[in-house]
């Protein structure tokens, strides 16, 4: 039976930061269990107060306009001047148990804070913030263990002058969400260590990098893979080494095969010096050795990989010019010579194929419709996204969402990473140094760059039926030292990247990587 005078002393409980009280509707006795005007289409434009829905604190700044993403109409939050409003509905007579509310969002971005909200459930309040989008909407996801038989939906904004929101089309159904991947490439870390790399924690204790990732959430270490690199790092004996220190931390593996001795990328997939003159024929039996050899030697050592990936950033094939896109049907062979090393090795290692197309639908399709067309064998996609070269966050929900529904798989984001600041830490120029490389509403400051992390997470953990596995930053530990620049054939070289990492200039731990900490 519903009670009204406990339920709403229940509900007048302060919220945590200040937020509004969350109070019964005025003149309703007894609230739904399904959520009423979920699309905002009961009133039309220009409604004060959306049917079914309440509102507390600068209530002007919350109404019904045109607009919405599936229907007519949406809720927006604006005002010419500062505001802070909650829009939100209270649902009673659940049957608890896990909870998921859905909603298509935009923003313009500004606020102090504006999220989506599921709270005097019986738990903890859980939140997901909206990613700044001012045009395409985006659809986000925030689960809940309702443990009281009763819920509030709430949208909120604590916004500065002229800041805006929109929401529409929310579900409330059951089911859970997350995401089980938070992880980070630290290739760099060895060498950085051996060339005087220090690390420290937010409060300036000395520690191990990998201890200081893991205390603050990370559960997954991407390391890449060289054949025969110059420096000698990245290679399998140091791929080895660092995956023991991983291991012992208690987190996962992703070994990540360049199949060459330096970068492969987009732009250059060089083979490695010592299958230079091979045949295609030969350079199946080469992929499939190394693959093997790598991966059997950790099994070996009790470091199995959790998770592999065969080429880095395959948009253009690997091993050119016998592997390229040009000609699939090789490129084909070679990816399952891999494919089928790893699996000989474990059976249960998750094999990836990585594409930097992380707004690319057009180009994610073409890739993997070709490759299926040709017999490839994979596990999962993973897809570089960085939003200064890869497009908006809302292209980037539309390509991963479409991967994962397409070909049936799992996906995840290889690789992502935000700057913290514009300057250098040494004498090379940053690959990301002017404000205007950088991404629309996350500027280039510690908050800018958790906002970027935190956005992307939320974009994958609300990819549908729970194929989104989660998001490995690039590359956490490479700050500027001296010799670990990035061309491991010059010494001299220096590190274009630094304001890209998880620890600051004065090596301590950036509060982005409390992201890590993502339910």
């Amino acid at each position: 039976m519903f009670h009204p005078r406990r339920t709403l002393r229940a509900l007048l409980l302060p919220l945590v930061a200040g937020l509004a009280l969350a109070a019964l509707p005025a003149g309703t006795a007894h609230a739904a269990s399904t959520l009423t005007n979920a699309g905002f289409e009961t009133d039309g434009t220009g409604a004060a107060v959306p049917s079914g829905w309440s509102e507390y604190g600068d209530t002007g700044a919350s109404y019904v306009e045109a607009g919405g993403h599936g229907g007519s109409y949406r809720l927006t939050h604006y005002s010419a001047s500062a505001y802070k409003v909650e829009t939100y509905q209270y649902l009673s007579g659940l049957t608890n148990g896990n909870y998921k509310l859905t909603a298509w969002v935009r923003s313009g971005g500004g606020q102090n804070s504006a999220y989506l909200a599921l709270k005097n459930c019986g738990g903890t309040e859980q939140r997901t913030d909206l990613p700044v989008s001012t045009s395409g909407w985006i659809h986000l996801v925030v689960p809940v263990s309702v443990t009281g038989n009763q819920c509030t939906i709430s949208v909120y904004s604590d916004a500065n002058a002229g800041n805006w929101i929109n929401v529409d089309d929310l579900t409330f159904t059951s089911g859970t969400t997350g995401v089980s991947v938070k992880g980070s490439d630290i290739s760099s870390l060895a060498k950085s260590e051996a060339y005087g790399g220090v690390y420290r924690t937010s409060s300036g204790t000395t520690g191990d990098a990998l201890a200081i990732l893991k205390s603050a959430g990370m559960n997954y270490a991407r390391l890449k893979v060289w054949v025969n690199p110059a420096d000698g790092y990245n290679n399998k004996t140091r791929v080895l080494a660092m995956a023991k220190r991983v291991k012992a931390q208690g987190m996962k593996l992703l070994v990540d095969f360049h199949y060459s001795d330096t970068w492969a990328d987009p732009g250059t997939q060089t083979k490695p010096a010592a299958w230079a003159g091979h045949t295609y024929s030969q350079l199946k039996t080469d992929v499939y050795n190394h693959t093997y050899d790598v991966l059997n030697a950790l099994k070996s050592q009790g470091t199995t990989a959790d998770m592999v990936q065969i080429g880095n950033e395959i948009n253009g094939g690997m091993l050119w010019s016998e592997g390229s896109t040009d000609n699939f049907a090789q490129l084909a062979g070679l990816i399952d010579s891999g494919y089928d090393a790893a699996k000989a090795v474990s059976s249960s290692t998750v094999v990836a194929l990585h594409l930097a197309k992380g707004g690319d639908l057009t180009g994610t399709r073409w890739w993997f419709d070709t490759a299926l067309a040709n017999g490839v064998k994979f596990d999962a996609i993973g897809l570089s996204y960085y939003g200064y070269w890869h497009g908006s966050l809302s292209d980037f929900q539309t390509t991963l969402d479409d991967a994962a529904s397409r070909y049936a798989k799992p996906v995840f984001v290889a690789e992502t990473a935000y700057p913290f600041r514009l300057d250098s830490d040494d004498a090379l120029v940053n690959q990301i140094d002017t404000t205007g490389e950088l991404v629309s509403g996350y500027p280039a400051t510690t908050t800018g760059q958790s906002n970027w992390l935190r956005d992307v997470m939320n974009i994958v953990e609300a990819v549908p039926n729970g194929r989104g596995l989660g998001v490995f930053y690039w590359e956490a530990t490479w700050t500027a030292v001296t010799g670990n620049g990035w061309d491991p054939a010059d010494a001299g070289s220096g590190n274009g990247w630094e304001n890209q990492a998880l620890f600051g200039f004065d090596d301590k731990a950036l509060p982005a990587m409390s992201v890590f900490g993502h339910r």
